[in-house]
């Protein structure tokens, strides 16, 4: 497969990893790149990266409807307020990745962004605030970055705030899907509709 376009069966230029699995394409076409304001969407791209650690991101992908549900839309009051029980009812559900400390650090997350709210901040301007200069489109995969300064700061800011499971990969991998960046590879039909909605988006302060 190549690292710069795929030519899906659609007729339809693709970066290479979003060519395959009907659940990769979907997400490619419609997620991955465009950006996010909505604190709980935001909640859940942070909290299903950390899940993603160590695991393939189509799992996750194909657990996210449980994911959604046993973590209530990933709405941070109600998370928040989970307690030791809920725990152990989430180690026991199939539907979602039952690993003790992702567990707890998709609650402490939860319990991260409340506290935001109070102090009258919102995660969404914490993220944004970490955006950073637009680039020129990478011509294949494998130039994109793993880790950069960004989230290596953003990771350090989130970690301050009492946020867990959220390295500097961890958080670069949560800007791409949030559309902090842009990393659709030169030509893929994608990347033209994520740069116009970020063209558009009124940056969160």
């Amino acid at each position: 497969m190549s690292d710069a376009l795929v030519l899906a069966d659609d007729g339809l230029l693709r970066c290479p990893w979003g060519a395959g699995a009907e659940d990769y394409r979907r997400y490619h076409d419609d997620e991955w790149g465009r950006p996010v304001v909505d604190e709980s969407r935001l909640l859940e791209k942070l909290c299903l990266e950390g899940f993603q650690s160590g695991l393939s991101w189509l799992t996750i992908l194909r657990k996210r409807p449980g994911f959604r549900d046993a973590f209530a839309g990933f709405d941070a009051d109600t998370v928040a307020a989970f307690d030791d029980d809920d725990v152990e009812r989430l180690l026991v559900d199939a539907r979602i990745v039952r690993h003790r400390k992702k567990i707890e650090a998709a609650i402490a997350n939860a319990r991260a962004v409340v506290q935001l709210h109070a102090a009258g901040q919102s995660l969404a301007a914490l993220l944004w605030s970490y955006e950073p200069p637009a680039g020129p489109a990478p011509v294949a995969m494998g130039s994109l970055w793993s880790v950069t300064p960004e989230s290596t700061s953003l990771a350090q800011a989130l970690r301050g705030h009492g946020f867990r499971f959220l390295g500097p990969t961890t958080v670069y991998a949560a800007m791409q899907a949030m559309g902090l960046v842009d990393d659709h590879v030169d030509g893929c039909h994608a990347r033209a509709r994520c740069e116009a909605e970020r063209a558009a988006l009124v940056r969160p302060t």
